[in-house]
């Protein structure tokens, strides 16, 4: 997973950081292009794009993928994936939700179409938060789908299915072994430390941007930024289930005023061993 060319995989949980990563990147890449004007989160699709879009996997197929059709998509998968790598000279940013596993026998993730990737990890304990509003179901439920080993998506009009798993399974998917071509980031340092956090992504992806390039970029994909956006244009990624904006809060430990001793509980019992290894456990 370390070639020179081929897919630079924005990976993380639903509802992580991801969108905000993908916007700062090309926020970074305006600047060092030397273009004007601030990067619209409805055209963050310039320098990136989705692997599950289901248009990809009915080219392959020779036929429409209706919601019947699971027992195609392993098959078809590695194949779209190469496909997205050869779109490109050079590394192509692509967003996933899912996990680095296996489905039938076959990589979620092919390792031939792959340069590398990011992970963006959040506490649970805000992620279930979060996606509870995303999904338009309560803490309690979202708790529960959290936890759910192998969770998958389903196939819809514009996707196809994504295996996301419980967190834990997705996050020690992603970050089991230590691999140099794999950034890891937490949610919460590119918030208390961006110029950090930010500033380590670019130079992992050799972009190298000057202190001033790099403190441009980090303005313009500021959350504030993002959620104002989203206010006065929309944003076409906001689920039609969704009970708050997309860019919601941008906040750590939102937990701490929201949930219940007893849903904390829930969610460290299920989850402690991944929380415990990137400091979520609560003190």
């Amino acid at each position: 997973m370390s070639h020179q060319s081929g897919i630079v995989w924005l990976a993380s949980y639903p509802k992580s950081g991801n969108t905000w990563t993908r916007h700062f990147l090309h926020s970074l890449l305006k600047v060092l292009h030397g273009e004007g004007g601030t990067q619209s989160i409805n055209d963050i699709g310039r320098f990136s794009s989705g692997e599950a879009g289901r248009w990809r996997y009915t080219k392959f197929a020779g036929k429409e993928i209706t919601a019947e059709d699971y027992d195609s998509i392993p098959t078809l998968r590695p194949k779209v994936q190469v496909a997205l790598a050869d779109e490109v000279d050079g590394v192509a940013f692509i967003k996933t939700h899912n996990a680095l596993l296996m489905d039938k026998g076959q990589p979620i993730i092919n390792p031939a179409a792959t340069a590398g990737a990011v992970y963006i990890v959040r506490n649970p304990l805000d992620v279930v938060i979060s996606l509870s509003h995303h999904r338009g179901k309560s803490v309690d439920d979202t708790i529960d789908f959290m936890a759910s080993e192998g969770m998958r998506t389903e196939i819809s009009d514009k996707q196809v299915y994504e295996i996301w798993g419980s967190w834990s399974e997705h996050v020690h998917s992603w970050t089991r072994v230590q691999h140099p071509a794999i950034y890891v980031m937490r949610y919460e340092d590119m918030l208390s430390e961006p110029a950090k956090t930010f500033g380590g992504l670019a130079r992992h992806l050799k972009m190298n941007p000057s202190p001033a390039e790099l403190a441009t970029a980090l303005s313009m994909s500021s959350f504030e930024n993002l959620q104002a956006e989203e206010k006065s244009s929309g944003f076409r990624e906001r689920p039609e289930a969704a009970t708050a904006g997309f860019f919601r809060a941008g906040k750590a430990e939102q937990w701490r005023e929201v949930l219940t001793p007893a849903q904390v509980d829930g969610i460290v019992t299920g989850h402690r061993l991944q929380m415990e290894k990137f400091g979520y456990l609560p003190l």
